[in-house]
């Protein structure tokens, strides 16, 4: 039987660079992409492979699958985990900068997707892993263009798993709660810079700390939990469509779904400190 063969976006950090290595300790034949293999070259002492990937730039998206195909003639697993988090006051948000948080986050993922999808429905067989985030289901102020490409990318999930369903062809869902990941230092960051300032500075800086602060670092999960949910999704004969999994995931989404919406605001703005800081300028 063929070595099979893996995609990992994202995976010069983090995540990907976990769910990377752990599908190679597993026997598969790995591709690691992101824009930077300078930040990815210590993966190849463990045999895997580096592929330099723009998930923006439909060029690099094609030559990256073609490469693939033409040296293992096969993919079968491809796991979308590139992505950022654009975080400010939808009236502050730059709508080009609206645009390329669904360029990375969405379109990216699809493009993929497409490309990948004539091999797998060859060869009648493949998983394909979507990383949201348990920003998916839930909300948080400041941030609307997060979560809509989240929202988003579990609906456009939702769909391709009844289309692919009789080609033989899994979708599986990964939706992470709080992970140790440079992912929340560069959400804070372009919050401070995009609202730190203005009418919405209490909201956008109290949010930053909640998610960078120190409680914030120390509960969450390593990034090791999402690769070995990965790594399960992808080896048993029948995955769940959804995983919630790392900090604080399960218990949000479950009061997600048995809040209201305005109980679920009232919560959240306890939860990120917001409600507390605007009890300190009002004193």
């Amino acid at each position: 039987m063929a070595t099979k063969v893996a995609l990992v976006t994202g995976a010069s950090s983090g995540i990907g660079e976990a769910t990377a290595l752990k599908l190679k300790s597993l026997g598969y034949t790995v591709y690691a992409a992101a824009r930077r293999l300078d930040r990815m070259q210590h993966l190849t002492k463990s045999g895997i492979k580096l592929l330099a990937m723009d998930v923006t730039d439909d060029a690099s998206m094609q030559a990256g699958i073609d490469t693939i195909i033409d040296e293992a003639s096969r993919i079968d697993v491809l796991v979308n985990n590139a992505g950022y988090g654009s975080y400010g006051a939808v009236e502050d948000v730059a709508l080009d900068e609206a645009r390329a948080q669904f360029d990375v986050n969405v379109f990216g993922a699809v493009r993929l997707i497409q490309l990948a999808l004539p091999s797998m429905r060859a060869q009648r067989s493949g998983t394909i892993v979507n990383i949201t985030s348990m920003g998916g289901k839930i909300h948080t102020p400041l941030g609307a263009w997060y979560h809509g490409t989240k929202f988003a990318l579990e609906a456009i999930s939702d769909c391709l798993r009844m289309e692919l369903h009789p080609f033989g062809i899994d979708v599986v869902v990964i939706e992470p709660g709080g992970i140790k990941t440079e992912w929340a230092s560069i959400a804070a960051d372009k919050l401070r810079q995009t609202s730190g300032q203005g009418p919405y500075a209490v909201q956008a800086n109290a949010m930053a700390e909640s998610l960078v602060g120190e409680e914030s670092r120390k509960r969450q999960s390593p990034p090791q939990v999402i690769a070995d949910t990965i790594a399960k999704a992808v080896t048993v004969s029948k995955p769940k469509t959804r995983y919630a999994i790392g900090f604080g995931a399960k218990p949000m989404i479950f009061m997600r779904r048995i809040l209201s919406d305005r109980a679920f605001d009232g919560m959240m703005w306890m939860a990120t400190g917001i409600s507390k800081a605007f009890k300190a300028q009002r004193a």
